[in-house]
């Protein structure tokens, strides 16, 4: 349904319509059916009570975390998180007296020496963003709910057919609708999952306050995309780990960043907690010039370059070494390599990039 204005039946209605939320409508920007079907799609899938949807994952993350960080707390958020969630963290609330420190994604149960009494909230990601580091999402929640601070999971690698991640003690549930749930990179939107009525009465106050609203046809393009969500999760996941085996064997590459294998040190955590291979991995290829990552990703056919993921398409990025080296426990000091694996043939993948990786090697040799 498409609209931006309600209509009341009477005055005595129209006086009341405030009274309808947090699940009814009063006005465009408190939401539309459509909108509401759509957060009970996704509050299904979670194992949550609540849902609340944003025009973006990066607007789902602040919306949370602007909904319960006041000026005087000591916000804790993962290194590993998305870049615009630690950006918004240290360059925003810190100047609005908010107190932020970020902790190390391994950090597990002794979490518990970094919480203090103002502590209000404690913003993970798993995987994480570009890395691909774990966490040990039950331990860290149990230390959270135990000293009575909030926690939040950047979920979005996984989707919910890969965590529950409510079930394992996370208060809200992240998911970048963008990526896996709306599956064909036409749209942007992010949900908020959540059991807890109360908090779902503040974030669905915090959505109308911040006009984080959704049209009616992006929701209709998530709902498209839920009917597939299975389909292409499974079907991606087994090529992503096609790929990821053979990339892992190839001499250029140096070290692959992707849970589900083995040799990754956060492969005990995936194999306990996940369903799923996701589509999203990375990579260090052997040390060379600048001039060879240009060899590199110029000579791809099959991927494009860009940035997101999750769609059917497949994409290759790339974050220099400055990037991993000026963060807050590096996981590398070298280039990383992002590949996203889509609904393509993995065969043709896999030559398109030993391909590019053999433009590589031709650049590093010759430098």
């Amino acid at each position: 349904m498409r609209a931006s204005t309600v209509v009341f039946d009477t005055f005595e209605d129209f006086v009341q319509r405030k009274q309808r939320q947090p699940d009814g409508f009063s006005y465009g920007v408190t939401g539309t059916p459509t909108a509401r079907l759509l957060e009970q799609r996704v509050a299904a899938l979670e194992n949550a009570r609540h849902c609340v949807i944003a025009p973006s994952g990066a607007a789902a993350l602040m919306t949370t975390v602007m909904g319960f960080v006041r000026g005087g707390d000591h916000l804790l958020v993962s290194a590993a998180c998305y870049g615009a969630l630690k950006t918004f963290a240290e360059k925003w609330l810190a100047h609005m007296g908010v107190e932020v420190e970020l902790y190390r994604p391994d950090i597990g149960a002794d979490i518990a020496e970094l919480i203090k009494p103002t502590t209000r909230m404690i913003c993970m990601e798993a995987p994480g963003t570009v890395t691909m580091e774990m966490q040990d999402i039950p331990a860290i929640t149990a230390v959270a709910r135990q000293r009575g601070v909030l926690t939040m999971l950047d979920n979005t690698w996984a989707s919910p057919l890969g965590l529950k991640c409510l079930d394992h003690g996370v208060d809200f549930s992240i998911q970048a609708a963008t990526k896996f749930l709306g599956g064909h990179s036409d749209v942007l939107m992010g949900c908020i999952s959540m059991n807890d009525h109360g908090h779902y009465d503040i974030l669905r106050e915090t959505q109308s306050i911040l006009g984080q609203q959704v049209s009616p046809e992006d929701c209709f393009l998530v709902l498209r995309g839920l009917e597939t969500l299975q389909l292409r999760v499974q079907a991606q996941g087994a090529s992503t780990l096609q790929v990821a085996h053979h990339l892992a064997c190839h001499p250029m590459v140096e070290r692959l960043m992707y849970p589900p294998l083995e040799s990754d040190p956060g492969h005990a955590l995936w194999k306990r907690d996940y369903k799923t291979h996701g589509c999203l991995f990375s990579m260090i290829l052997k040390p060379a010039p600048e001039s060879a990552f240009h060899g590199f990703f110029d000579a791809l056919q099959h991927f494009v370059i860009g940035a997101s993921w999750g769609g059917v398409h497949s994409l290759a990025a790339y974050y220099p070494a400055a990037l991993q080296a000026n963060r807050a426990f590096p996981a590398t000091d070298q280039p990383v390599v992002r590949l996203s694996i889509g609904l393509e043939d993995p065969t043709l993948l896999i030559a398109d990039l030993d391909q590019a990786l053999a433009q590589y090697a031709n650049a590093a040799a010759q430098a």
